[in-house]
């Protein structure tokens, strides 16, 4: 009796695997979706507010996701190694790692504060437009309180996300959706003896969406028994040099990556507020689609990742190393489909959000650049997890540095207020799309041919297989 072939046996478990990705990617899915209906129910609370309001959304909401979103990385970047622990099974050594990641969220947390609560330097610096400076300064007063809760969510996420029990963080997430959208709308246009807040409405309902989540992400540490092997309640240990080194060697690298990843993104809405409250306020449609398209491949990012630390935490490399590719060929794919989708159906999309005409027809061209941007998004994303993995992280930042903002953001600049080369200048914050989608382009080709050589180390062969 002879054995299966060994491609028999690499298709079983590739079948398996991505069976395990794609439950992984759903539940993640549906959770970020919940996560982004929070930035739609406000766009559309402060589209119908005012065009004032929803023009400040655009450059407040721009601010606090840059510093959000970078900060967090510091805790999302740990991913690999809890997953990694979790494949060796060393359920001990996460718990003990969970803590010492609380001295991270508070640095973090003091950092972000400091920005939030102080925006006039960014503010002056993107010229913002004076008559919206104050809602700006209003809307980040209140939010920056509430990044401390907002990173310890994040902390929560991603350790359940590495031991495989992303159920428990969606749950809380589409359960908060239910907070959020309420509060949105009676905080935005007052009642019940409130008075209308406008966009600073939606500034207190996130307040408190991300407070409720902390409280109930550490009754579910305290009560559920799935976490019981961490051994996390335990007193908590003094900074632990070696370990907090470790942590900032793989974490401040991704951190900064998703600075520049970010700004690159949000930064378009502080260069575009100089143009007028029509041209940002379409510009927050464009973004908030291209935000929420980001949460397919965000997902099957965070689910790859997790498998394939988990295989190379249980030592099998090449299992690991084919993972990686598979899912960066899946993350093309859909991204494909998905681009597609929003090309032909951009004119209704934008009907969802806005009855202003201006609105409506600049954001629907809008859209139609955001189709090709997401495309190349999808491939990047997966690819920068998956080289995370091998702890793989300054190269991908010298990659982003020189093409998001290189490329991206200053030849977006260019482009819309300056002219580029034969080009003369667009007046628009369509320049901005043109440029981020040629330089995500280019980052995806660049990153998905150093995640081919990094994976191919542990394989017998070089092929895409």
């Amino acid at each position: 009796m002879t054995s299966p072939p060994a491609s028999a046996d690499r298709f079983t478990h590739s079948t398996g695997d991505f069976r395990t990705i794609a439950v992984h990617a759903a539940t993640v899915f549906v959770g970020q979706i919940a996560v982004m209906a929070f930035g739609v129910v406000d766009t559309i609370a402060a589209g119908r507010h005012s065009e004032m309001a929803l023009a400040a959304l655009s450059v407040g909401s721009a601010v606090f996701v840059t510093v959000f979103a970078s900060l967090m990385g510091l805790v999302q970047a740990l991913l690999p190694v809890w997953a990694e622990m979790h494949g060796a099974r060393r359920p001990a050594d996460i718990g003990l790692a969970a803590r010492q990641s609380l001295y991270v969220c508070a640095a973090a947390s003091a950092l972000g504060m400091a920005v939030l609560l102080h925006p006039q330097p960014l503010l002056d610096w993107t010229r913002v437009p004076a008559a919206l400076q104050p809602l700006v300064r209003d809307y980040l007063a209140v939010v920056g309180w509430s990044l401390p809760a907002a990173l310890l969510f994040r902390a929560f996420a991603t350790l359940s996300q590495a031991i495989g029990l992303p159920r428990l963080v969606t749950g809380l997430q589409v359960a908060s959706l239910g907070v959020k959208l309420p509060l949105s709308i009676w905080l935005t246009f007052g009642g019940a003896g409130v008075p209308a807040l406008g966009v600073v409405g939606c500034a207190w309902a996130t307040f408190a969406v991300n407070y409720f989540l902390c409280l109930l992400a550490l009754a579910l540490l305290r009560t559920q028994r799935l976490y019981a092997p961490l051994a996390l309640w335990q007193p908590l240990e003094r900074p632990h040099a070696p370990t907090l080194r470790a942590f900032a060697r793989l974490g401040v690298p991704a951190a900064v990556s998703i600075l520049v990843e970010v700004t690159s993104f949000t930064l378009m809405a502080l260069f575009v507020a100089r143009l007028g409250a029509t041209a940002s306020a379409a510009h927050q449609i464009a973004a908030n689609v291209a935000a929420l398209l980001y949460m397919v491949p965000l997902s099957l990012a965070v689910a790859a990742s997790a498998r394939v630390s988990y295989w190379r935490g249980a030592g099998n490399q090449e299992r690991a190393a084919r993972l990686a590719r598979r899912a960066l060929g899946a993350a093309a794919l859909v991204g494909a489909a998905l681009a597609a989708t929003v090309f032909t159906a951009k004119a209704a999309i934008v009907t969802i959000y806005t009855r202003q005409v201006g609105v409506e027809l600049l954001a629907a061209r809008l859209l139609g650049w955001v189709a090709l941007y997401h495309l190349a998004d999808s491939a990047q994303t997966v690819a920068v997890f998956a080289l995370r993995c091998w702890r793989v992280t300054l190269a991908p930042l010298l990659v982003y540095g020189a093409l998001l903002w290189g490329v991206g953001l200053t030849g977006g600049y260019l482009l819309a207020y300056r002219g580029l080369g034969p080009l003369a200048a667009e007046q628009t914050p369509a320049a901005f799309w043109q440029a981020a989608a040629c330089a995500l382009l280019l980052a995806a080709l660049a990153l998905g041919g150093m995640l081919h050589r990094v994976s191919g180390r542990a394989l017998p062969d070089s092929g895409w297989r």
